[in-house]
C-alpha cells in the first residue's frame, strides 16, 4: 500500500508531457519548413544568418508558421540572448524590465534579441517605447504579427525594421511535419491515403494546429484506422481563419469583389462561401454585390444593379439559409454580365471638373426665365426643344459658356454600352455638322 501511494504522489508532481509541437520545434534554420523564399540557399534571412548580422525585422505571416521559432533560431545564430513578450499579456512595465535587463547586458558586451508575439497588440506609446533603444543598438526587435504591418505598426517603428513575409505551410511542408511526429513517436498515423490528405487539409497552413491533430491520432489504439469520413467525426474541423474586423476580412472581401469583376463565377462562388462560413453579415455582402454592380458592370448590364438589389431585399424577406441563395444568385449574374466602369470614371472626372469649374453658371438659352426681367436679361433665349428638332436631338451647347466641351462618359462598346456608344456617335457628328452650319 505504502509503494502505491509513493507512486501516486510521484505521478501528482511529475510535469505535464511536452506536447508534440513542441517536441518537434526545429533546432536549426535548416530544419525550418515552408519558409525557402526566406531561408533557401541566396534567400535574405540565410544570408544574414551566415554573415551574423541581424538587423529588426517584422514577421507578418499566419498562426503556425514558425514565427517564435524563426527568432529563437535567428537570437542563437547571431550570439543574441533571447527574450521573449507576448503583447497580450505584457505591459509597460514588463518592458521596463527588458530593456533595463538588456542595458545591464549590453554593458558586459553581450547582446540582446527582444521577440514581441502579437506586436500589432501594443499601442502606439508602447511601439514607441522600442525606438530609442534600437535606435542605439541596446536591443535588437523582431515581431511578429499575423496582421498587415503597414496598417497596424506605427511608421516610425516599420522604418526602422524590415518586413519579412511567412507563408501558409503548403501541402509539402505539412506532410514533412507529419513524417517527423511519425519518426519522434515511432508510430504511423492511423490514416488512409485520403484520410492523411484530408488532416492537411484541415490545418489550412498552420503547422502547429496540424501537429496538435496529429497528437491525438497517435494516441489512438493500435490497429485503429480511419477514413475521411470517422477522421472528420473524431476531429473538430477548424474554425475558418476570417475575422471580421481585421485583415483577413479585407482580404477576402476583395478577393470575391475582384473575381466578380474578373468575371469567374467559379472563384467567385468560392470567395462568398468563405466570407460566409466566416460568419460575415450577409447584408453585409449584399451591400457590396450592389456596389460591384454599380461600380464595375454599370450601363453594359443595367439589370446587374436590379438583380442585386431584389437579392438583397430577398434575403431581408427570407433570412438564412435560404435568403443566401438569393445573393450566390446574384454573385453569379454579376460575374458573368458584361462589364464597364466608363460610369464610375466619367462620374470621377466630372466631379473633378466640377470642382475646378464650380463658379461658372450654366449657359443663357438652358435658364428658366419665370418672370419679365429674366426674358430681358435672355434667360431661355435661343433655347432649342429637342423633341422638335430633326432626329430628336438639337446638338445645343448645355456646358457653362467660356468651359472646352470635355468629354467624360466614353462607353466600351461591351453588352448595352454598345447600343449607347453608336448613339453617342451619331450624336456626336450632328452636333459638329449643326455647329458648321
Amino acid at each position: 500500500m505504502a509503494d502505491l501511494f509513493e507512486h501516486a504522489e510521484a505521478a501528482a508532481g511529475a510535469p505535464p508531457p511536452t506536447p508534440l509541437a513542441e517536441q518537434l520545434r526545429p533546432g536549426s534554420l535548416d530544419e525550418v519548413v515552408g519558409q525557402d523564399h526566406l531561408l533557401g540557399p541566396g534567400a535574405p534571412l540565410a544570408r544574414m544568418a551566415a554573415d551574423g548580422r541581424m538587423p529588426s525585422l517584422i514577421l507578418w505571416g499566419p498562426p503556425g508558421v514558425g514565427k517564435t521559432t524563426l527568432a529563437r533560431l535567428l537570437a542563437e545564430r547571431a550570439g543574441l540572448h533571447f527574450e521573449a513578450l507576448s503583447a497580450v499579456f505584457s505591459g509597460v512595465a514588463d518592458l521596463r524590465k527588458v530593456f533595463a535587463a538588456a542595458k545591464t547586458r549590453r554593458e558586459t558586451g553581450h547582446g540582446t534579441l527582444i521577440f514581441v508575439d502579437e506586436i500589432h497588440r501594443f499601442n502606439r506609446s508602447q511601439q514607441d517605447s522600442f525606438l530609442p533603444f534600437v535606435e542605439s543598438g541596446v536591443i535588437t526587435l523582431i515581431g511578429a504579427t499575423t496582421e498587415n504591418p503597414s496598417f497596424e505598426l506605427n511608421g516610425a517603428l516599420l522604418s526602422r525594421s524590415q518586413v519579412f513575409v511567412l507563408k501558409r505551410l503548403d501541402d509539402a511542408a505539412l506532410e514533412s511535419l507529419l513524417q517527423r511526429a511519425e519518426t519522434n513517436t515511432g508510430r504511423a498515423l492511423p490514416l488512409t491515403e485520403d484520410a492523411r490528405m484530408a488532416l492537411r487539409a484541415m490545418a489550412d497552413g498552420d503547422g502547429r494546429y496540424l501537429l496538435n491533430l496529429a497528437e491525438e491520432l497517435l494516441a489512438l489504439p493500435d490497429g485503429t484506422t480511419l477514413d475521411p469520413a470517422a477522421l472528420g467525426g473524431l476531429l473538430q474541423k477548424r474554425a475558418p481563419a476570417y475575422d471580421k474586423n481585421r485583415d483577413e476580412h479585407y482580404n477576402l472581401i476583395s478577393a470575391l469583389h475582384k473575381s466578380v469583376r474578373g468575371s469567374d463565377p467559379d472563384a467567385a462562388l468560392y470567395w462568398f462561401a468563405r466570407v460566409l462560413a466566416g460568419g460575415e453579415d450577409p447584408l453585409y455582402l449584399g451591400r457590396r454585390l450592389v456596389r460591384m454592380a454599380s461600380e464595375d458592370i454599370g450601363l453594359a448590364d443595367p439589370l446587374s444593379l436590379m438583380i442585386a438589389n431584389e437579392a438583397v431585399q430577398t434575403y431581408r424577406l427570407l433570412g438564412s439559409p435560404e435568403g443566401e441563395l438569393a445573393l450566390a444568385h446574384a454573385v453569379v449574374h454579376l460575374a458573368t454580365a458584361p462589364k464597364s466602369n466608363a460610369v464610375y470614371r466619367a462620374f470621377g472626372e466630372a466631379m473633378k471638373t466640377a470642382r475646378k469649374t464650380g463658379s461658372m453658371a450654366p449657359p443663357a438659352h438652358i435658364l428658366n426665365a419665370p418672370t419679365t426681367l429674366m426674358k430681358e436679361q435672355g434667360y431661355g433665349a435661343g433655347y432649342q426643344y429637342d423633341h422638335d428638332s430633326p432626329d430628336g436631338f438639337s446638338g445645343q451647347n448645355y456646358f457653362p459658356d467660356g468651359l472646352k466641351r470635355p468629354v467624360f462618359y466614353s462607353p466600351q462598346g461591351i453588352g448595352r454600352e454598345k447600343d449607347i456608344r453608336a448613339r453617342l456617335e451619331r450624336w456626336r457628328e450632328l452636333r459638329e455638322s449643326r455647329e458648321e452650319d
